[in-house]
Formats: C-alpha cells, structure tokens, sequence
C-alpha cells in the first residue's frame, strides 16, 4: 500500500480548523495542522474577548485534544518560509527547548493564515497602537484596558480610547467596549461611563461600507446615542504615546489606541518567491483554491485572492467566505483521496455564496443583511441580528465538535453564563 498523502494546513482559524478536522476524520490522508497558538477560537468573537464581555478561556478549543479526536496532527509554531521546490516549510517553534525550528514535508501545502489589519505605513502606528487580529492580540488588548480600568475605578480621570477603522470590527469593538465599561461602573465606580472618552475614526464617508447605507446611518446614531464620538472623513496621518494626529491638523487624545483599518496578507507570504499576490499581499488563487503558479500549495480565507469567476468581484475576506472555501476543499478532496487518488486531482470550482452580513452592536443594536433584505435594528428589533450571529457561532462549533458535543458545549456556555461576572477584569 502506497503511503499516505502529505497535507500540511498552516493556521488554525475558521478554514483551517475545518480543513484538518473533516480530512482528519476521513483518515486518507497524513494531516498536519500547525498554528502559531495552541487553541482556536472564532475570529468573530476577538472583540468581546478584548472588551473583557467574553472570556476566551470558555470559547477555546484546544488544538492538541481536536487532533486527538479527529485523527490528525497538531505541530505548534510560526510559519516563517516555505521551500516550494524541496515541498517543505519552516516553522519557529517558540516553546521548544534545543529545538526552535520545525520543519514540515508535504504533497499539498494548505495556507489558511489570515490577514492583518493595514497601518498603510502610518508613521507611529506600529509602536502606539494595538490591534485585534488574534486572540494573543485580544488578550493583550484587554490587559492594557484592565490596567486603564483600574486606575481609574478609584480616581477623577478620564478613560481616553480611540479606534481607526469604521468596518464591523471598529463598529462592533467600540459598543462592546462602551458595554463593558457600563457593566465595570457596578464595580465600585458609578461614574466611570460619564468619564469614558470613546472615539472611532473612519477615513471615509461613513462606517459600515459593505452595509446598506441605512444600517450605517443607523449604527452611527447608535453609537452616537452611547456617547461615542463618530469621526468620518478623517484620515489619521500619525500616532503617538498621547493620541492621533489627522489629515486636517487635529488630535484625538487617547491613552489607548486600536488599529482595525484595512487589511492586509501576514508579512511572512512576502518571503515566498514565485507566486502571484493581490496588491496588498494575498496569495492568488484560481477557482480550484490552488495559487496560480503552484498546485501544491493552496490558500484559503484572507490570506487568499480569489476572484469571483460570476461577478467578477473579489471574494470578500470574512468568516463566511473562509468557511466556505473549508468545505469546498474538504469535502472534494476528501472525496478524491477516498477514491484513491492524489491529492494533485482536479477538484469541481468553488462558487462562493453571498449569503447575508450580520454585524452585533453588543446588546445595543444590531442588523443583517439577506440579499435586498435587511432586518434588525432598535434594541428589541436587533435581538434577531444579534441571534443569528449567536447561531452562526454554534453552528461552526457542531461541525468542529460534531452534534452532541457541540449542543453540550453550547448548553454549558449558556449555563456559565448565569454564574460568571458579566465582564471580566481578571
């Protein structure tokens, strides 16, 4: 019997989890799953976990247990090259003692790292601001806000904090922050939300650009109502220890500062000689996932460009599109290697289904998006919006976890619920 194909999948975010899991569980192929942290969790949720309304440590799936159970392979570590002629790639395995690089052989090379917010080479950007791309980045994010917390529950001053980029990230981090310090000011600082200074800065003319122009004149009264100061139109020209400078010669203050605009592929694709690549970074892909100058190496997810063959528009870099590239990719292909063949088969063309936009302003507002259709809005109104992306999460949790165990881990978190703090400090 031949030996089993190689599959590596580097990053363990909503396409790669799945990709490992489903051809995991078809035991036809060696799959490796590397990811520079040990757990997973829905990149959706950063925002919560930042704000502290969310504690990540419940939202966790650990890699090593899912490899256990599903029958591939976790190697811990940090993509830093990839030898495409040798088929192999390097990782930096930080842990490791005596060991601190990995090196990882493959037939197929699966890429499914995601993207990084895009400081557009801003001056002071990268020294002064945070970001939330990861839940490393998040956890950070929510000690350095746990820190300003403190030192005002018991003091007069003013909690200043500004966010740049009005997409869902910005929108939806800035109601989760104001949330969690409504629910901090029980903490012994009634006061606290009358003291907060929250800005978010989008550089064009209104927030949510891939919304309907209603839902963004809306979230911005939401916001506007919560005390958040909205600035559009306002490009941000440098960053300090001390708040934002902007095109216009103004400042925003702020002692803590968060960049989520613009998006851009991880640094380390750019080391990879010979493939093709969007204009900011993304690996280019054909209509069978595969970058166009190697079949061997296939990306999914933000860290992909592919080009919707029917509107002739790029695939959108969001969860929904990551997920379903991961099923395309497993499905078809685990289905080739259950018909014995290798993994360089042709696979059918992956169509990408628009199928709506939700975005959850804490427990304040929400809305989503069905084709023309949209729906939410109002406190009340917005519980709808609110659940379904409540339920999307679910539903990728039962395809990690399969049925039983994902409506068991759905009942405990709503259990944990009842008894844990409303927003953690710790």
């Amino acid at each position: 019997m031949a030996d089993k194909a190689r599959i590596v999948i580097v990053g363990g975010g909503v396409a790669g989890i799945e990709v490992a899991t489903s051809l995991g569980r078809g035991g036809k192929a060696e799959i490796v799953l590397a990811d520079r942290s040990l757990s997973h969790v829905w990149k959706p949720m950063l925002h919560t976990f930042a704000a502290g309304t969310a504690r990540p440590d419940r939202q966790k799936v650990d890699f090593f247990a899912q490899a256990r159970r599903n029958g591939f392979r976790f190697q811990p570590g940090t993509l830093i090259g990839i030898d495409r002629s040798a088929r192999r790639v390097r990782l930096s395995v930080e842990a490791a003692q005596g060991r601190p690089e990995a090196d990882l052989d493959y037939d197929l090379l699966v890429l499914a790292i995601g993207s990084r917010a895009n400081d557009f080479g801003t001056p002071g950007v990268a020294e002064h601001c945070l970001t939330i791309d990861d839940l490393t980045e998040a956890e950070s994010f929510h000690r350095h806000l746990r820190r300003h917390l403190l030192a005002r529950l018991d003091s007069p001053d003013r909690l200043e904090i500004a966010i740049v980029g009005g997409g869902a990230t910005g929108v939806e981090l800035a109601a989760e922050l104001k949330h969690a310090i409504n629910l901090a000011s029980d903490y012994g600082s009634p006061d606290l939300p009358r003291r907060l200074r929250l800005t978010l800065i989008e550089s064009g003319p209104r927030l949510l650009p891939a919304f309907p122009e209603r839902v963004s004149r809306a979230a911005a009264r939401t916001l506007s109502d919560l005390a958040v100061e909205v600035r559009t139109g306002a490009m941000v020209t440098g960053a300090d220890a001390s708040g934002f400078t902007l095109k216009d010669g103004s400042r925003i203050s702020a002692g803590l500062k968060v960049w989520a605009a613009g998006v851009k592929a991880p640094d380390v694709l750019g080391t990879v000689e010979g493939l093709e690549r969007s204009r900011t970074g993304q690996l280019t892909v054909g209509d069978d996932l595969r970058t166009t100058r190697d079949p061997a190496i296939a990306a999914l997810g933000d860290c992909a460009s592919l080009v919707d063959s029917k509107t002739g528009k790029p695939v959108p870099a969001t969860a929904q599109a990551a997920r379903q590239q991961a099923q395309h990719l497993a499905l078809h292909l685990g289905r080739a290697l259950a018909r014995g063949d290798t993994v360089a088969t042709d696979l059918p063309p992956f169509q990408y289904v628009e199928k709506g936009a939700i975005v959850s302003l804490a427990d304040f507002n929400g809305w989503g998006t069905l084709g023309r259709y949209t729906f939410g809005g109002g406190r009340l109104n917005g519980l709808s919006a609110r659940l379904t992306h409540d339920l999307l999460y679910r539903q990728h949790q039962i395809g990690l976890y399969g049925p039983l165990r994902g409506t068991m881990t759905w009942i405990l978190d709503d259990l944990d619920h009842l008894i844990s703090p409303p927003v953690s400090l710790d």
